[in-house]
């Protein structure tokens, strides 16, 4: 996946992290791609909560502006987590055996999350699907030392961080760590920076 520049996520150009009504979305998938195609974004990834149905139940692969994504929730150690795939196969079988093969399967995936979601074989399976691994939203993350954890994730595999996204509190979630960390941590072990808005709603703005 190219490494889009910093000024790309903050002139919503592109925005790799939005979710739909295939997980805890409000916004259809055709009805969010055409409002992007109108706003002039270069690329858009729909990163549904541990499903890939966006990508099997649409047509949207098809698209010029798509790169296909997906959001999976994790444990590491004792620490909770999201970890982004991009530039996936989606019809790859091992990284379908970490999905939700429909909604209520989706809304059911705690138990997954603690039962056969390994965070190191779940990394694998994202690069043999030929894609990569992303930690998400990072200053939500639970780790006290965020650059010991990233460092943890880099030796199982990781490949990126998301840096470009709102830090300010939204939906609810605690912010433990700054964007000036995160950026830093990602400039020094030399990962992919990427972003996006996490939109849940139905409107890009």
């Amino acid at each position: 996946m190219k490494n889009f520049t910093k000024e790309d996520f903050i002139n919503k150009k592109v925005n790799l992290h939005l979710h739909s009504t295939f997980s805890d979305g409000e916004g259809d998938v055709n009805e969010i791609l055409k409002q992007a195609k109108e706003l002039g974004y270069k690329k858009i990834a729909f990163c549904d909560h541990n499903t890939l149905e966006a990508y099997h139940k649409t047509g949207i692969l098809n698209e010029d502006i798509i790169i296909p994504g997906v959001e999976f929730d994790v444990w590491c150690g004792y620490v909770f987590m999201h970890l982004l795939a991009y530039d996936i196969d989606v019809n790859n079988t091992e990284l379908l055996s970490f999905c939700a093969r429909n909604k209520k399967e989706t809304e059911l995936d705690i138990i997954r999350i603690f039962s056969t979601r390994d965070i190191k074989k779940l990394i694998q399976a994202i690069h043999n699907a030929g894609g990569i691994a992303v930690l998400a939203h990072p200053a939500c993350c639970w780790a006290i030392n965020l650059e010991k954890f990233v460092k943890k994730l880099i030796s199982y595999g990781l490949d990126g961080i998301e840096v470009y996204y709102p830090y300010k509190r939204h939906r609810g979630i605690i912010k433990f760590h700054t964007a000036k960390e995160v950026e830093r941590i990602a400039d020094k072990y030399n990962l992919i920076k990427t972003g996006g808005t996490d939109l849940h709603g139905k409107f890009l703005n």
